[in-house]
């Protein structure tokens, strides 16, 4: 993850929360009050967001020494400590809420994810993102998946060419999308394409497209498909694929199964902090 990209990310969400100014910390703390603090996780799970907390107290106070107990991709339990602050209670304090919030959202999508990789339990097919994110938060999300051990799909529009149904319908066919995609993109752009039957994977195979997702076929017919295509094509799952659901999709054989609810239905993980106000 990009520092600088961080940076102006937090100095936005901290402009948000703390507008004019943190009334209630500016009222209560002489600026030369010090004490310490501890980030704890109130669940146990997989903590993602390190440079969230590095960057934002500093970002803060400058003066705010953090000292890391936990990195990124590390489990953690009911009770451990994730860090330990010390500074100004004020700024601790007015710092609090958007770090906790963002590692809280992080760790739940690291842990969501993680579970979902032991759940599915086939080494050969890699559990990935979609762009099923929080606007504004992509880049965290998308971080917290690979933190889990999943793998990032496409960042955004600009990152390949994903032909889906209503792209094939405006075209009238899916070998005239790619032949209009291929001409409009360079030779390092791959092409996608979303197919749901059988004689649309043959069309997306003779169209030459790099990749090929069957969305919203069941285990048997992505089985199948997947034995279809040839060896040189990458194959995604997706589309009605849950947490539930998903050892089904075991030995299948695609490349790569996309999971929309590793972002848009994870449950932060419960992490609080707690200041010694007597330091």
């Amino acid at each position: 993850m990009q520092r600088f990209i961080l940076r102006n990310m937090l100095k936005e969400f901290f402009k948000e929360d703390i507008g004019r100014g943190d009334l209630t910390s500016e009222a209560v703390f002489d600026d030369n009050h010090q004490c310490e603090a501890v980030i704890t996780a109130k669940d146990d799970g997989l903590f993602a967001g390190e440079l969230v907390i590095l960057e934002g107290f500093r970002l803060l106070d400058e003066t705010i020494a953090v000292h890391m107990l936990k990195t990124d991709g590390e489990a953690v339990r009911k009770g451990e400590t994730i860090a330990r602050l010390k500074g100004r209670a004020a700024s601790l304090m007015t710092g609090e809420r958007v770090v906790l919030n963002l590692i809280q959202r992080m760790s739940g999508i690291a842990t969501l994810t993680k579970q979902s990789i032991i759940r599915l339990n086939d080494p050969n097919i890699a559990i990935c993102d979609t762009r099923k994110t929080t606007p504004g938060l992509r880049i965290l999300e998308k971080y917290a998946v690979k933190t889990g051990g999943g793998s990032n799909h496409r960042f955004g529009l600009d990152g390949g060419i994903m032909i889906k149904d209503n792209h094939i319908a405006a075209c009238g066919s899916i070998s005239k999308a790619v032949e209009k995609a291929r001409s409009a993109c360079g030779h390092m752009v791959k092409i996608e394409v979303e197919i749901e039957s059988e004689q649309e994977l043959h069309e997306a195979i003779e169209a030459g497209a790099d990749i090929i997702m069957f969305d919203n076929c069941p285990p048997e017919t992505v089985k199948a498909f997947a034995e279809m295509t040839p060896a040189g094509i990458i194959t995604e799952a997706s589309g009605g694929i849950s947490f539930e659901n998903l050892p089904a999709y075991r030995g299948t054989g695609v490349h790569c199964i996309s999971l929309g609810y590793l972002t848009h239905s994870a449950k932060s993980l419960d992490i609080s902090m707690n200041v010694d106000l007597k330091k």
